[in-house]
């Protein structure tokens, strides 16, 4: 019995991070969600973009999705020293992801406008549970 409210708290928490996704038009500012959507990077003529709104929106969504991923997290492995680290990992793939966006963004060329768009892609969406919550339970079991 004591896993249901574990699973339940996991579903939860999963179910919000759909609602992130099924609610980015109206939650965020992200002009480039249709200018990769609807073919604009093919003839590269990028939208009017007020780059920092982007970037402050880029960082909401990203530590948004962190916040939602920890908890799942938490809730599946009930271990601070596994949260600390990965809320450091985090941190650490924020700013290179941020670092690298900003790069690619101002320096942009055809050669580089779909780096842009996966690196845009890994900071919008919560990619790392998926590789945290694998590898921290393989890491469970070897113990």
């Amino acid at each position: 019995m004591k896993k249901l409210p574990k699973l339940l708290g996991i579903a939860c928490l999963v179910i919000l991070l759909i609602l992130v996704r099924l609610f980015e038009n109206e939650l965020f500012y992200d002009p480039l969600i249709n200018f990769y959507r609807y073919g604009g990077h093919l003839s590269m003529q990028l939208p009017q973009i007020n780059l920092s709104k982007l970037l402050i929106f880029l960082s909401l969504r990203f530590w948004l999705n962190t916040l939602i991923s920890l908890g799942i997290l938490f809730i599946a492995f009930r271990s601070n020293p596994m949260i600390k680290f990965s809320a450091i990992l985090f941190s650490i793939f924020f700013i290179m992801g941020f670092a690298a966006f900003c790069f690619f963004y101002i320096n942009l060329s055809q050669q580089n406008v779909m780096t842009l768009f996966y690196i845009r892609r890994f900071l919008i969406h919560p990619l790392f549970i998926l590789i945290l919550l694998p590898s921290f339970y393989y890491y469970r079991l070897q113990k």
